[in-house]
């Protein structure tokens, strides 16, 4: 945890934001003059004004990452070399991480705690990690006949486009980024509009630890514009996006509109969590029940919205996770003891709230919360929020709300848990409490999700894979499993 008070961060954030132009072959680069602005959610003040990139920006930066890739060393380069420049813009994060934290708070609203002990520790372990796995691939030789020789290789795929989300600016960044320069392609970074600063500062960092120019480039600007320009554009090999399902779409018709772009997807969800009678610990998993909805502000497509406990304990389940969400601590995101910090934008806000507004009409009953709170600061706070009677074919049952708002379900036996867990499009994560090992193997098997998580939520690290079945995506961040996406397989076939 980082020893900076309140007050010392209340001093630094007033130093003027001035970085806000792409980073484009090596160089900052404004533009062609237009900006947008980017307001902090914490106060509703402007933070700095923002180069607002679209195709120009974007054909500048996809033909730097061009000539770098065709012609440049860092396809080219020894991957040891390629893991040494990677572990070097580590170091360079772990040396910013108090200012990149006080960046991510100031743009998305975020705890400081939180930015600073969760959000970096992971976009500096993703670099590590990814620094360290670039020469440890092996690449095949598959027994054949006798007067043969067989190769499977395994090449850059060529010029990535990323485009990542403000709910964790950078560690999503860092999660296509690493993997796809370990690989030896070369990179376009779209960061949301709403946390452009903190991409822009990875940019630079990338150049400053020895990436060659065109490498990492970074577009700053919105989804119809440069969003879509990196989708259609017909140099870029591989398009890796995360979001929300409605753009995942978009992505896969640029793609057929333009040159059959891999496109890899990771999108939204409505995780169930499904806790048993025979859970070791209905304390510990309510508490983490009401950890997880409420963490980030709900702004995660993992987060456990749907709470599905068995109706003999429900009560008690429900009951625990009101007065954690009453006791919960919402306040400014630069004070170290804040729990909850603010969403991150007013028409974010609205649409939450809109939401919340329907569960009631809809017949849930709302436990706590539901309000908007602290709006003399300028920003956007809402209460920790919890429903519960909700109705499985509700709006707040089947829809991504992406806001700290826990809907509780209840079921009588297994089977009817695992039904209403699988009830959704989404398929990107799922928790279960339980203290029999048959049943947590037979349900987990039988629950609809990339990840499963058995009497805990949220755990893991970089050696497993993250990623979604069904409406929330395909392909896999994290771990050696990553690098699929930004390479292709070659066979060659030698007759001797």
């Amino acid at each position: 945890m980082s020893p900076v008070t309140h007050d010392e961060w209340l001093s630094r954030a007033k130093a003027p934001v001035v970085y806000g132009a792409h980073h484009i072959d090596g160089r900052d680069e404004p533009g062609g003059g237009a900006t947008f602005a980017v307001v902090s959610p914490r106060d509703g003040q402007v933070l700095t004004e923002v180069a607002d990139g679209g195709p120009a920006e974007v054909n500048a930066a996809v033909a730097a990452a061009r000539r770098a890739f065709d012609t440049g060393p860092w396809p080219r380069l020894a991957p040891a070399e390629r893991g040494r420049i990677l572990l070097r813009l580590a170091e360079l994060l772990e040396e910013q991480r108090e200012s990149l934290a006080l960046t991510v708070t100031l743009e998305m609203g975020k705890p400081i705690t939180d930015a600073h002990d969760i959000e970096l520790r992971a976009a500096i372990n993703t670099f590590r990690f990814y620094g360290q796995l670039a020469d440890k691939l092996t690449d095949e030789s598959p027994h054949t006949a006798p007067d043969a020789l067989a190769l499977v290789t395994r090449e850059p795929a060529g010029v990535v486009g990323a485009v990542v989300p403000w709910n964790f600016p950078l560690t999503l960044a860092s999660w296509k980024v690493a993997p796809a320069l370990a690989a030896g392609c070369t990179v376009v970074l779209k960061p949301s509009e709403n946390s452009p600063l903190s991409a822009s500062a990875l940019g630079r960092l990338g150049t400053e630890a020895g990436l060659p120019p065109g490498v990492l480039n970074v577009v700053t600007g919105d989804g119809p514009g440069a969003g879509r320009a990196l989708g259609l554009h017909p140099d870029v090999d591989v398009l890796a996006f995360t979001g929300s399902t409605a753009v995942g779409r978009h992505f896969l018709h640029y793609s057929a509109d333009s040159n059959l772009k891999r496109v890899w997807l990771e999108l939204g969800g409505k995780s169930p969590n499904i806790i048993l009678p025979d859970a070791p610990d209905l304390e510990k998993a309510a508490a983490t029940a009401a950890w997880g909805i409420f963490f980030n502000q709900g702004e995660m497509c993992t987060a456990p919205s749907r709470l599905l406990v068995h109706s003999s304990v429900a009560e008690q389940v429900t009951d625990a996770i009101v007065r954690r969400a009453r006791e919960l601590r919402v306040g400014d995101p630069l004070d170290p003891a804040t729990e909850m910090g603010a969403l991150v934008r007013e028409a974010h806000l609205d649409r939450v709230l809109d939401h919340i507004g329907t569960g009631t009409e809809e017949g849930a009953r709302l436990r706590t919360g539901g309000t908007r709170v602290l709006e003399r600061t300028g920003g956007t706070y809402l209460e920790p929020t919890v429903f519960d009677q909700v109705s499985a074919d509700s709006r707040l049952a089947r829809e991504e709300i992406f806001g700290p708002v826990l809907s509780v379900l209840t079921f009588d036996d297994v089977d009817e848990a695992v039904r209403l867990a699988n009830a959704t499009e989404y398929g990107l994560a799922a928790g279960l409490w339980t203290s029999n090992l048959t049943t947590a193997h037979q349900v987990s098997r039988a629950l609809k999700a990339g990840t499963v998580w058995v009497n805990c939520y949220e755990e893991g690290d970089l050696t497993v894979p993250f990623g979604g079945m069904k409406q929330s995506g395909n392909g896999r961040d994290k771990s050696a499993h990553a690098l699929e996406k930004y390479t292709e397989l070659k066979t060659t076939w030698i007759q001797l």
